[in-house]
């Protein structure tokens, strides 16, 4: 078997007919083909362009909201700073107050219980005093309603009044 070997005729008309078909796809087919093509291409760059922003853009968003959160968080400890120390300011008065008014009610006891003291005292001395007047002047009455007894009485005082 022998292959076919290709006249000179049919390669020049086939390299003619691809000429001619090169040509017209040229001048028909492949800019609409390479306009399409790099319009595509313009259109991944600029979806591309717009995604990385899109990321970039919330990046920063992210960021935003981390450092929005942050203060938050920042505010909220200082607000519940701020309350315990008003809490324990709140409780150290109130127990400065109670220990103040309680001082105040022992003073007031101690004074009351002083001067009921004292009143009680004058009151016992003044009971003893007019008891012992009376014991004295029936002691008197009886020693001095006997003339002996009265002499007796002088000369005893008189003894102990050079002995002090």
């Amino acid at each position: 078997m022998e292959l076919i070997k290709p006249g000179f005729g049919l390669v020049f008309w086939s390299l003619v007919t691809f000429a001619i078909l090169l040509f017209i796809l040229r001048k028909f087919a492949w800019k609409p083909i390479l306009g399409a093509v790099e319009d595509r291409e313009e259109g991944i760059r600029t979806a591309l362009a717009s995604a990385e922003s899109a990321r970039k853009e919330m990046e920063n968003l992210k960021a935003d909201n981390e450092r929005i959160l942050q203060e938050a968080r920042n505010e909220r400890e200082a607000m519940l700073k701020d309350a315990r120390d008003m809490k324990n300011k709140i409780i150290s008065d109130a127990k400065e107050e109670a220990q103040t008014q309680a001082s105040k009610m022992i003073e007031q006891a101690q004074a009351a219980i002083e001067s009921e003291k004292k009143a009680a005292m004058a009151e016992l001395k003044s009971h003893v005093a007019g008891l012992s007047i009376d014991i004295a002047e029936k002691v008197v009455r009886e020693e001095l309603s006997n003339k002996d007894k009265q002499l007796k009485l002088v000369e005893n005082m008189l003894g102990e009044a050079t002995l002090n």
